[in-house]
């Protein structure tokens, strides 16, 4: 019985060599090579996106500095940051509360009190809408002006929001 299997695969084999499409015994000449579509050179679906998404040298040098866990230069919480956007309020400044380091989704909350109300902005590093970021006072590091060296012991400081008079000694100096 196992013979008779041996022999029927055997014969397949031998005839299933012949009618395979990349066998010696097929020849087909190369097609010449055709240039692609237009809407492939310049990018369709997910390669779009992705070119439209990567960080611009500029928003790299940012991340390689400000926001890198090691840098000398780096922003922690507590500094005073005063970012210039491309709409309506061209300017915020604040206090940073918390940096979210996820590589070019790299975000951070900045908070400051307008009219004697708090207001808190997120933005995103790599955002079209954020065209500068500049350190008006740093959180310890002995590099920048004012209270140098003034330490912040938390990663987060969402406790400034239940206490406005520290909010208003960190940011003496900032402009809304």
């Amino acid at each position: 019985m196992s013979r008779n299997i041996l022999q029927r695969w055997a014969r397949s084999m031998a005839t299933s060599t012949a009618t395979y499409p990349f066998s010696k015994s097929a020849i087909i000449p190369p097609l010449p090579p055709t240039p692609p579509p237009a809407h492939l050179k310049q990018g369709k679906g997910l390669m779009q996106y992705i070119q439209k998404t990567l960080p611009s040298p500029e928003k790299q040098k940012l991340l390689a500095t400000y926001f890198s866990k090691t840098h000398p230069e780096r922003i922690l919480p507590g500094s005073v940051l005063a970012v210039s956007l491309n709409h309506a309020p061209t300017t915020f400044s604040g206090v940073v509360m918390s940096i979210r380091r996820r590589g070019p989704d790299t975000s951070f909350l900045l908070r400051n009190i307008i009219n004697r109300t708090g207001v808190e902005m997120q933005f995103y590093v790599n955002s079209p809408h954020v065209k500068d970021i500049k350190v008006i006072q740093r959180a310890g590091g002995g590099t920048g002006g004012g209270k140098t060296g003034r330490r912040m012991r938390r990663a987060k400081l969402f406790y400034l929001r239940d206490s406005p008079e520290k909010m208003t000694a960190i940011s003496a100096g900032v402009k809304g």
